[in-house]
């Protein structure tokens, strides 16, 4: 039996994110029985439960603004760390999604080698880079990254644009790394056009099947919202634009709102957030297009959901989306017109139109990015580290 730790995500049942849909994803498709999962959750108190047939341990994490992240991941890795020497495991794995606790990472290394462990680490994006940041939280995030690197043993990158920006950015460390993407499916969703949930939530915000375009993700500014809103405004489209995202206390979308006035565009339309995997499965598969404006990251899960799920797909025009995205989508720049000739665009194209670049899309998931291909691939890089 091989024990794999892995922290950095909120924990599972994934509500949202990115991490947290990937761990859910890779237990939940978990074949070798010789391999074990053990997973942080972020919680309120203490405690220890199986899911998906994961060992899931609690860490009660305080308030206390950015640190909290990099609180979560030392508790979390000084858990595995009891937890491995109390059950005396042999070679075990701690995998840390992010690269929030470089400073700490050479000691803690050094523990876990005392066990013949391993230390795998996902750089995930470019935190440093993230607008929402000021300036000496983004050099700490950048100075973390650095340390991380340098003290992984192997740097799994969910984009090749992330890795060879790894190996370029820190090949004085001579850093080893290997590519593997985040999954998604392209099974319908279980919801009938008819269903008493989706009816319902269509009635709550005054939208059609098929006469919406949609965003889902992190109201952000790297996500590029303002320039979707500003473009999406600017057209003449008779469809709506149904924004999922939590913005309840979210200081950005009251700038963003004073700056743009997009509440006085009838047209847009914020939902809240959807955690029902199949209602906002089937949410999807009945907009006229999803948009992503994602600048910042790697292989993104939101976006591969909406391959899988979504024909027409309109990408800000970076190499990690058209990394993803290839000839299965439409992209758009930052650059004034851009995004509304693209809308334009999507709101006339015929159904045969549409469903080829659907079919695309779904060739995108199933040849390179489907949950069973990643939880395999996983699966042997944790049976031979």
């Amino acid at each position: 039996m091989r024990d794999i730790f892995i922290i950095g995500s909120k924990g599972i049942p994934a509500s949202y994110g990115g991490f947290e849909t990937f761990v859910e994803q890779l237990t939940r498709y978990k074949k070798d029985r010789k391999l074990r999962y053990h997973v942080a959750c972020m919680a309120d108190g203490h405690g220890e439960f199986e899911y998906q047939k994961a060992h899931c341990f609690q860490i009660k994490v305080p308030d206390i603004g950015p640190a909290r992240a990099i609180w979560y991941d030392l508790a979390a890795f000084f858990f595995c760390l009891r937890y491995i020497r109390a059950n005396r495991l042999k070679a075990p794995v701690v995998y840390v999604l992010a690269c929030r606790i470089g400073p700490f990472t050479g000691f803690l290394k050094r523990k876990l080698k005392k066990h013949g462990g391993n230390l795998l680490v996902n750089p995930d994006g470019h935190e440093w880079m993230r607008a929402k940041w000021s300036r000496p939280i983004r050099a700490y995030w950048k100075f973390s990254e650095k340390l991380m690197v340098k003290h992984a043993d192997l740097l799994v990158c969910d984009s090749k644009n992330m890795e060879r920006y790894i190996q370029h950015t820190y090949r004085r460390y001579a850093p080893k790394t290997a590519f593997i993407a985040y999954g998604a499916d392209v099974k319908a969703a279980s919801l009938a056009d008819t269903d008493e949930t989706l009816v319902a939530w269509y009635r709550k915000w005054g939208l059609e099947p098929g006469a919406y375009f949609l965003i889902v993700g992190r109201f952000v500014p790297e996500n590029n919202y303002e320039t979707m809103l500003r473009e999406f405004m600017s057209t003449k489209t008779d469809k709506k634009l149904a924004v999922i995202s939590n913005v309840e206390e979210n200081p950005f979308y009251h700038r963003l709102k004073a700056k743009t006035h997009f509440e006085r565009d009838s047209r847009i339309v914020f939902c809240g957030t959807v955690y029902e995997e199949q209602l906002l499965k089937k949410i999807r598969e009945n907009a006229c297009a999803y948009l992503h404006g994602h600048e910042v990251g790697g292989t993104n899960p939101s976006l591969l959901e909406a391959l899988g799920s979504t024909d027409v797909n309109l990408l800000l025009d970076v190499g990690f989306n058209r990394e993803v995205g290839g000839p299965a989508a439409l992209y758009w720049t930052k650059e004034k017109g851009s995004l509304k000739a693209r809308l334009k665009e999507a709101d006339t194209l015929d159904e045969a139109q549409k469903k080829q670049l659907g079919s695309r899309a779904k060739h995108r998931i199933l040849t390179a990015y489907s949950h069973e291909k990643i939880a395999q691939t996983y699966e042997e890089l944790f049976r031979h580290i």
